[in-house]
C-alpha cells in the first residue's frame, strides 16, 4: 500500500466549489486505479504552540483546512495513476492553479509508506 496525503486551506465561501472539484477529480483517480480517496474538512483543529494544521497552511480568517489522502496498491501504481490523472483532459481546468478554489501556494503534500496498518 502507498498513500498520498495533502493539506490545503480553502475559503469557506468556496468550500462547495472545492467539494465539486474534489468529487470530479476523485472519480478520475478511482477510474485509473486509486483504491480510496478521502477529502475531510477540519472540525476540531486548533492552532498549536509550535505547529498545527492551521499554522502549516498559514490559515486566514474565513478559511478552513482540508486534509485529504489517496490510497494506492503501491508507489509504482501511484506514480502510474498520477501520471494518467495529470494528463487527463477532463481535469485540465484544475491544472491552472489560478482557477482552483484555494491558494495552491499554501498547499502541501507528500507520499507515504505505511508502517502500521490495523
Amino acid at each position: 500500500m502507498y498513500v498520498d496525503g495533502y493539506v490545503v486551506p480553502v475559503p469557506e465561501k468556496r468550500l462547495a466549489e472545492y467539494k465539486a472539484m474534489a468529487r470530479k477529480a476523485g472519480k478520475v483517480w478511482i477510474e485509473y486505479g486509486a483504491l480510496e480517496l478521502h477529502e475531510c474538512v477540519a472540525d476540531d483543529v486548533k492552532p498549536g504552540k509550535t505547529t498545527s494544521f492551521p499554522q502549516a497552511v498559514k490559515l486566514k480568517a474565513g478559511e478552513v483546512v482540508v486534509f485529504s489522502w489517496i490510497v494506492y496498491k503501491s508507489r509504482a501504481a501511484r506514480d502510474r495513476i498520477n501520471k494518467k490523472v495529470m494528463e487527463d483532459p477532463r481535469l485540465a481546468d484544475m491544472m491552472d492553479l489560478k482557477k482552483v478554489p484555494f491558494d495552491a501556494k499554501r498547499m502541501f503534500w507528500g507520499g507515504f509508506k505505511p508502517i502500521v496498518s490495523l
